[in-house]
């Protein structure tokens, strides 16, 4: 958006049509009354500001935010990361039902404890809630042992665990373990820890899915969705894990673990 406003303040001719697409939409509804365009060739127009004190409002608007707050000032706080992320984990020591909060920020950490050797980020809050369930699923798909006092537990719900400072901090353990749902939202978040962490990060799932076909109820939202699920598991080399998804048709929800 940016480039386009600077041709059009350079008199530079811009594919209008487009410009359009990524108005805001309170800009849209009104770019009449806001440009006058001219055709000098296909799909380039030049445009001529009509009103001086809503292009500065717009250049405004437009700018990449510095701050969750100035996001906020432009309309929309999300178009600036968090400059502090919460992360709720159980760890070695924590006997009760209530988990530790780590806080992280751009240039700091704030927790009591001392990483484990190993982590497993659950996805779903009832899942993280039933830790030990899970370490025993994991334990079970993994061919090894995870106990709660050698590798931590982190919820890690709604891609939270994709920021940059937090994948900064899953960096200071050894073995990052991904118990995410099967489906594409789960699989690009793994794909995105892959990216960061490399070889550290594993993608929590049984080596047969076989015995858990019937465990695969939860029915994509779109065909794009469903084929984008199958693509990024071929892609990371899960294939067992893309034939199931074709063999039925569905995703399989991470809370049908607990009813396994």
């Amino acid at each position: 958006m940016n480039d386009y406003l600077e041709k059009i303040l350079r008199g530079q001719p811009i594919n209008y049509e487009a410009f359009l697409k990524k108005l805001p939409e309170a800009f849209r509804r009104r770019h009449r009354k806001l440009f006058a365009t001219e055709k000098v060739k296909t799909n380039r127009w030049l445009v001529t500001i009509l009103n001086e004190t809503a292009f500065t409002e717009l250049q405004d608007v437009t700018q990449t935010p510095v701050s969750r707050v100035d996001a906020a000032k432009k309309g929309n706080s999300h178009r600036h990361g968090t400059e502090v992320s919460f992360l709720l984990v159980y760890h070695q020591g924590f006997a009760h039902s209530r988990p530790d909060v780590v806080v992280i920020g751009t240039e700091f950490v704030d927790m009591g404890f001392h990483q484990a050797r190993s982590v497993l980020v659950v996805e779903n809050e009832r899942n993280f809630y039933q830790y030990s369930q899970m370490l025993d699923f994991a334990s079970e798909t993994l061919g090894r042992r995870l106990e709660l006092a050698e590798c931590d537990v982190v919820l890690g719900g709604g891609n939270r665990v994709t920021r940059g400072a937090i994948l900064g901090w899953l960096q200071g353990y050894e073995e990052v373990f991904c118990a995410f749902d099967y489906d594409a939202g789960g699989l690009q978040m793994f794909s995105t820890i892959a990216a960061s962490l490399g070889n550290k990060a594993t993608f929590v799932q049984p080596p047969d899915w076989q015995p858990w076909l019937a465990w695969f109820r939860n029915i994509p939202d779109t065909t794009e969705r469903f084929t984008r699920a199958i693509s990024l598991a071929e892609g990371l080399g899960f294939v067992p894990l893309a034939e199931a998804f074709r063999a039925t048709g569905k995703f399989m929800e991470q809370e049908m673990i607990l009813d396994e």
